[in-house]
């Protein structure tokens, strides 16, 4: 950021002893001159949710904006921390803003993800004075660019390294701050098919922190036995809801199924959907073999409106990794997933 956000105290005596913020000036021209903290109670949004993620550095000339029709919510990725608590400058920010813009001008409302150095945020959370100074300068960052809300990336917190207890007193300090100025937050979690420290790094008070949980539901290869070498089948869908929603004790209400925009092979290789299609793939089908006998897995439209249909039933929405991997037109699956969720 160029400039910090000044937050304003009744008496200058309070910027010693005080968190309370009252109303924040907001510099550079941009949006309001001052903005006020609500004062009425924060309500959390219920609705079935189309939440996808899109790199904030995206050229809007570049940007597929008819799909903006079809989401509700974009995260943009990603924010940086550094090791004191501070946030790295974005990439491109004239992108972000541009973006950020043009999302809410369409309705769709925006948050930035935040992600980065897993042993960062274990230094930041595991001190309470640069704990308690990143999730002033999340909350800042957010009120700075008139985001609807923030969203955490941490991969992963682990509780063998006490991340669990960390974790949760952060997440419970940034809601109580971001959900005073209503705004939400959401985490992006494991799909927490195995056993161990990293399942067992987001607690019952981290679940009860936050708006909202984005199940990343892909890249497990050998997850399904049925289908053992897909990275997102439909029953891994099925398996990551029922481990969430009945050994973690997430909220239907909160739990939001992550689906791919991209296919992988048994090497772990990558190819977006797009160019999936592009190549010859079917947009019906879930595997696509190569010219070199490589097959690729991936969700086809068929796939994703069964699982838009499963996230109805068992929980409230789709998560979308990544928008620009996506074909445009008849063929995208954010398409066909908003029109599969009527």
């Amino acid at each position: 950021m160029k400039k910090q956000l000044i937050y304003m105290f009744a008496i200058s005596a309070t910027l010693l002893g005080s968190c309370q913020k009252e109303v924040v000036w907001v510099p550079d021209g941009y949006g309001a001159e001052e903005v006020k903290k609500p004062v009425e109670e924060y309500s959390a949004d219920q609705s079935f949710k189309l939440v996808s993620y899109c790199y904030h550095n995206n050229a809007v000339a570049n940007f597929d904006t008819t799909k903006l029709e079809y989401i509700t919510h974009l995260h943009f990725a990603f924010l940086n921390p550094k090791e004191d608590g501070t946030l790295q400058t974005l990439t491109n920010h004239a992108n972000f803003e541009a973006l950020n813009s043009l999302a809410r001008e369409k309705g769709v409302k925006t948050a930035i993800s935040l992600s980065g150095s897993e042993v960062i945020y274990r230094t930041i959370a595991a001190n309470e004075i640069t704990r308690k100074l990143f999730v002033k300068n999340i909350v800042d960052f957010a009120v700075r660019y008139n985001l609807d809300g923030i969203d955490l990336d941490w991969e992963y917190p682990r509780a063998n390294y006490g991340n669990d207890v960390t974790f949760e007193l952060f997440m419970k300090e940034l809601s109580l701050e971001l959900h005073s100025w209503h705004k939400y937050l959401s985490m992006a979690v494991t799909a927490g098919l195995f056993a161990g420290p990293v399942k067992e790094g987001i607690t019952q008070g981290a679940i009860d922190a936050v708006d909202f949980v984005n199940l990343m539901a892909y890249d497990g290869i050998g997850t399904d036995p049925l289908n053992p070498n897909h990275h997102s089948s439909y029953n891994m869908g099925e398996r990551v809801l029922n481990i969430w929603l009945t050994e973690k004790n997430l909220p239907v209400a909160k739990a939001i199924l992550g689906v791919p925009l991209y296919g992988k092979n048994v090497d772990n290789g990558s190819m977006t959907y797009t160019n999936i299609l592009a190549s010859g793939g079917n947009p019906a089908l879930d595997e696509y073999k190569t010219s070199n006998d490589v097959i690729y897995y991936y969700n086809g439209i068929n796939t994703i409106k069964a699982k838009v249909a499963l996230a109805k039933q068992r929980g409230n929405g789709l998560m979308f990794w990544e928008f620009a991997q996506d074909a445009r037109g008849e063929n995208s699956l954010i398409k066909a997933a908003y029109e599969a969720s009527k």
